[in-house]
């Protein structure tokens, strides 16, 4: 049993109103950043989506500190969304991991500051090398700045924090131009939702993007009669697919019809068995498209409160079936 938590109201208040005073400080900051994106950043923010366009070599994300969580989450987007890219932990440069570093990759180094003593040795090693860097600071006379091909310099925004220490505007900021940076590679490069699931093909996003194609059942699995099969033998076709329901296609193969469970109960007689499939069956079935979305079968099957669905091809052939089962063992939501 739940235990039920008292809260003191004036406490509630409280909360409540830090929240928003947080939430406000960092509208603002972002509302800052999205103005200085007509400026200065614009055209550096333009030159770092060319640079690591055409660069032969992945994205390395560094940061120390909260700026290296951010700058994970910055490397795992990059990758997903089809720009290659890693992160490298500063501290660790230092003791071997520059090594993974080559030539022909792009560094987006992290520091609200410009002035992580941690990224040296990565400034050195970049300079020693060619390799080319993005910086993403709040301070443009930084060491960072000066060291940076490609300068993001955001803009002066106060932390959201009471004393003005914890990182939280700096890191917001830092995030968004992240998510800015990994999208317009996205969009640039017209990454689409098939391409997107080759890199997420796990958990709700990998079902969310699954097609009708990729869980149809196919032949010979599929339950097909011609128009005239006589129901007997229809019913005896019917229980072994077992999928609860038949198709009827006519002599070029085109489905013209569906039996079902329902089909049968509204026809139920003495001599249902005398007559052919055309007679009971359902005309002008619905049906998807293989191209389909898998969630979008699902929609179309539970607002139609049916269980089945033919798939069928550009000639309305079917060469699949999916059942509503076979969506949701497929975490379909």
């Amino acid at each position: 049993m739940a235990r039920v938590i008292e809260v003191d109201p004036e406490g509630l208040r409280g909360w409540i109103a830090s929240a928003r005073r947080t939430l406000s400080i960092e509208s603002e900051a972002m509302a800052k950043l999205i103005a200085a994106l007509d400026g200065s950043l614009g055209r550096a923010f333009a030159e770092a989506v060319r640079l690591i366009k055409n660069g032969a070599g992945r994205v390395v994300v560094t940061g120390m500190g909260k700026s290296g969580h951010i700058g994970r989450k910055i490397a795992a987007t990059l990758a997903s969304t089809g720009t290659p890219a890693f992160f490298v932990h500063p501290a660790e440069a230092s003791h071997g991991d520059l090594g993974m570093i080559g030539r022909d990759d792009v560094i987006i180094m992290i520091s609200n500051s410009g002035e992580t003593a941690e990224l040296h040795a990565i400034l050195d090693y970049a300079k020693r090398f060619d390799v080319k860097i993005i910086g993403l600071t709040s301070r443009d006379q930084s060491t960072l700045a000066s060291h940076s091909d490609v300068l993001l310099c955001l803009p002066d925004a106060r932390e959201a924090c009471p004393i003005g220490m914890a990182p939280t505007t700096s890191t917001l900021l830092q995030l968004a131009m992240g998510d800015a940076l990994a999208l317009a590679l996205l969009e640039d490069r017209g990454f689409n939702a098939t391409q997107f699931k080759t890199f997420h093909p796990g958990g709700l996003l990998g079902a969310a993007l699954t097609h009708v194609r990729d869980c149809m059942h196919k032949p010979p699995r599929l339950p097909i009669v011609a128009p005239a099969t006589p129901m007997a033998e229809a019913l005896v076709i019917m229980t072994q697919k077992s999928f609860g329901c038949l198709g009827v296609v006519d002599d070029g193969g085109r489905l013209i019809g569906i039996l079902t469970d329902g089909d049968l109960r509204r026809h139920m007689s003495r001599d249902l068995i005398d007559h052919a499939i055309e007679d009971v069956m359902t005309r002008k079935p619905h049906t998807v498209a293989p191209d389909t979305l898998a969630s979008e079968a699902l929609e179309h099957l539970n607002s139609t409160k049916i269980t089945s669905l033919f798939v069928v091809d550009d000639e309305g052939k079917p060469v699949g079936l999916v059942h509503i089962h076979d969506l949701l063992r497929q975490g379909v939501r």
